[in-house]
């Protein structure tokens, strides 16, 4: 088959993965086209979240009979677990595939091995054809998988003058509705949102992801709170809105460990400025997303808290920045 026909063909599997709108999970976001002899598409799927098909089986099932002798392309090398469902390098045999390309090598220690399994009974294997893009459509699962560790996206909005509060203990709100709006939607992409303990009696924030209008929107992420201090039961965090749970710890190391534990492969971090120094001086923040509003206060809670940084060669520096308006304020986001 042309090489151009199976780019072609991953390209359309990379927009079927991204096309699936639900939250990181326990399971990445997959796509797959299934290419007779011909160069036809007889077959696409997608995989939607834990517990369903995966998405070589769902582009099997449409392909039926013809996908015998055709090629699977598919953006992640095909999984060679039992997990909720069967492994997909036995569907591909069953089926009867003679080729498969894939994009990005498996890095899950477990479900790893379907290119060996399908080279061993003989079927053509072709790894790393748009490796790098279909990488970006799951790299907080690919940490999370390789690391053992959720990513850790920090977000943080604060006036220009470094401000998270005024000094008298406002802060809301400090941005503008578009840059809320798009809070929400970080929310929903994530599988936690944690705050600190500090921020859970100051703020009584509630923590779920909400539509325009204000109403629960779609997935919400575990809400966790980080900290020594009890919690009111009349607390929002511990409403029936969203799941919850208390870490009583100040470790982000045990945090995260915890979080593991429970499949969780995406956090966001919201707390007040001491939780965000204590994550950042553990090394445990990979992404930062900081909204800046055009307002100055001069005095009030700063937006991180002293970490242990006293010379300007031992700052944090972000790479990949990249700077955006939204409303009325930028944001500013890159990754450490």
């Amino acid at each position: 088959m042309a090489e151009a026909v199976e780019r072609e063909a991953m390209l359309r599997a990379i927009a079927l993965a991204r096309s699936i709108d639900i939250p990181d999970g326990p399971n990445p976001r997959v796509g797959c086209v299934i290419v007779d002899g011909e160069g036809r598409t007889v077959g696409e799927g997608v995989h939607r979240g834990a517990g369903t098909a995966h998405a070589e089986v769902d582009a099997l099932a449409q392909a039926g009979a013809a996908a015998r002798g055709a090629t699977a392309i598919v953006t992640l090398e095909p999984c060679n677990h039992t997990g909720r469902t069967g492994p997909c390098s036995e569907a591909l045999l069953a089926a009867g595939v003679a080729r498969v390309v894939y994009a990005q090598a498996d890095p899950h220690a477990i479900a790893a091995g379907g290119a060996d399994r399908l080279r061993t009974a003989g079927v053509d294997v072709e790894g790393g054809l748009l490796a790098e893009q279909a990488a970006a459509i799951n790299e907080a699962w690919t940490h999370a998988v390789s690391t053992g560790r959720p990513f850790v996206t920090w977000k943080v909005a604060a006036t220009l003058d470094g401000r998270v509060a005024a000094a008298d203990g406002t802060s809301r709100w400090i941005t503008g509705e578009a840059a809320r709006a798009e809070v929400h939607l970080w929310r929903r992409r994530c599988d936690a949102i944690a705050v600190g303990t500090g921020t859970a009696l100051a703020d009584d924030p509630q923590l779920t992801a909400r539509d325009a209008q204000g109403a629960l929107a779609g997935h919400q992420p575990l809400r966790v709170v980080v900290g020594l201090s009890d919690i009111p039961a009349s607390a929002r965090v511990l409403d029936a809105a969203a799941p919850s749970l208390h870490l009583r710890t100040r470790d982000p190391a045990e945090v995260l460990a915890t979080l593991a534990q429970l499949e969780v492969r995406h956090l966001l971090l919201e707390g007040g400025p001491r939780l965000g120094a204590a994550f950042l001086a553990a090394g445990l923040v990979d992404e930062v997303v900081w909204y800046v509003a055009p307002v100055l206060l001069g005095a009030g809670s700063t937006a991180v808290a002293d970490w242990g940084v006293t010379t300007l060669g031992e700052g944090v520096r972000l790479r990949d920045v990249r700077v955006e308006q939204v409303g009325e304020d930028a944001r500013i986001s890159g990754r450490i």
